[in-house]
């Protein structure tokens, strides 16, 4: 059966693609966390992670709809396109919001509630409405917005903090800058069309390269912190290890290149589209290393 456009529509609003990796590595979270969670209030907590990165999602595209006209990656979203109102895509944000974080309390506890909240207030007003539009360290700072799924699904399960999920909060945190620098270079026209102060356009393409290699070599660090600290075991290490190999390689044929003009920034591609599958082999290797441990 067809779906009527605007349900297309409204779906489109909550990023699903992004949507995807944040669910994931929530419920990665909340598997690998301590203890036994009933399944359905397990699927609860998860749904209520969903709808709240959906809320987003929908409210980043609502306030940056005159923004999203002038990129080409994003001209064809719903509410630059004509093909949704503003009104409905705020009330549709806000009213997703309110419910996501009712569902998480009564579903899990009050702390992961409270976490869900902090996530979607930080994502909208701190990175979407402040930092995005006035500095280029908006992916830096703005990446905890990312990072907090794990966190939100390990305190679901356990109403408590532990140091494990606050490393892989850090991990993502860190993962964030290289992961949508290399996505910056490659649409930089795009970010510059539209007034965005992204590394690449502030700084120019040989800052913005070396600060991916930094981050990437920080970020392989703290993958694999957890393993030698004792928070994980040997598989789970030795897959960190492999795979943050991989992507320092990756991130060295980005950070020491020079561009000429027409290049068509393959080594960049390679690195964005790699940098999205190794943090979900990252997190399932999580979760294999915890169920293998019981």
């Amino acid at each position: 059966m067809t779906l009527p456009a605007d349900w297309r529509d409204l779906f489109a609003l909550t990023k699903p693609r992004v949507m995807s990796l944040v669910v994931f590595t929530a419920l990665c979270g909340l598997l690998a966390a301590p203890g036994h969670v009933h399944p359905v209030l397990g699927f609860s907590s998860i749904l209520a992670i969903t709808l709240g990165a959906g809320a987003s999602g929908a409210l980043n595209q609502w306030y940056e709809a005159a923004l999203d006209a002038k990129m080409k990656r994003t001209a064809s979203r719903p509410l630059p396109a004509g093909r949704l109102a503003p009104q409905a895509a705020l009330h549709f944000g806000v009213g997703l919001a309110a419910f996501s974080v009712f569902l998480m309390l009564f579903a899990a506890n009050w702390q992961a509630a409270a976490l869900l909240t902090i996530s979607i207030l930080f994502y909208v007003f701190v990175y979407t409405m402040w930092l995005k539009p006035r500095t280029p360290q908006n992916i830096v700072i703005g990446g905890a917005a990312g990072a907090f799924p794990p966190l939100i699904g390990w305190v679901a399960a356990t109403g408590s903090i532990a140091p494990l999920p606050i490393m892989l909060f850090l991990l993502i945190f860190l993962w964030t800058p290289p992961h949508f620098w290399a996505l910056a270079l490659f649409v930089r026209s795009d970010y510059a069309a539209a007034g965005i102060p992204m590394m690449p356009v502030v700084a120019g393409e040989q800052s913005t390269r070396r600060q991916i290699l930094f981050y990437a070599l920080i970020m392989a660090a703290a993958a694999i912190a957890p393993w030698p600290l004792g928070y994980t075991g040997a598989l789970y290490g030795w897959a960190a290890t492999l795979l943050s190999a991989l992507f320092l390689l990756l991130s060295v044929r980005v950070g020491l290149r020079q561009t000429d003009a027409g290049d068509t920034m393959q080594p960049e591609k390679r690195l964005f589209g790699y940098s999205v599958a190794y943090l979900f082999l990252i997190f399932t290797a999580v979760v294999i290393d915890h169920m293998w441990a019981l």
